[in-house]
């Protein structure tokens, strides 16, 4: 159920559908806020700790194109900031393309702080996938 900014999952289930599009409702509002002068590629997510609490970031491109940050990282850093160590569901969204999946250092760094689901946008309804199924044989933390 989504209430307050707080998005309660009975055992880290999936999201349901309508948990989903409030999700990316909110990732399409964050998105607007994008800093994307040079790809002009308007980018939104929303971390959802493990105890519900959401977290928002877009995307901010700098001239040097390395030192830019993706939204998933920078909804990451913000949830980490606040002190979350576990973030199973992230939501993302773009304004300029249907379909938009976290890119390959970002899937990396979801695997470093549990994230579980991804709220992706599809043509019809919210799609709502695993981090294995976008990211197998990641690596992981060992201690």
């Amino acid at each position: 159920m989504l209430c307050s900014n707080r998005l309660e999952l009975a055992h880290m289930d999936a999201p349901s559908i309508e948990e989903a599009s409030e999700l990316l409702n909110r990732a399409r509002t964050v998105a607007e806020r994008a800093y994307a002068p040079y790809s002009n590629f308007r980018v939104g997510a929303i971390a959802v700790t493990d105890s519900g609490e959401q977290f928002e970031g877009a995307n901010v491109e700098n001239a040097a194109y390395p030192t830019g940050l993706c939204a998933e990282a920078s909804a990451t850093g913000a949830a980490i900031t606040s002190g979350a160590r576990r973030i199973p569901v992230m939501a993302v969204i773009s304004l300029d393309a249907v379909g938009v999946v976290p890119c390959g250092q970002c899937r990396q760094r979801m695997v470093e702080f549990g994230v579980e689901w991804i709220v992706l946008e599809s043509e019809d309804e919210p799609e709502i996938v695993t981090l294995q199924d976008l990211l197998p044989r990641s690596f992981e933390y060992w201690e």
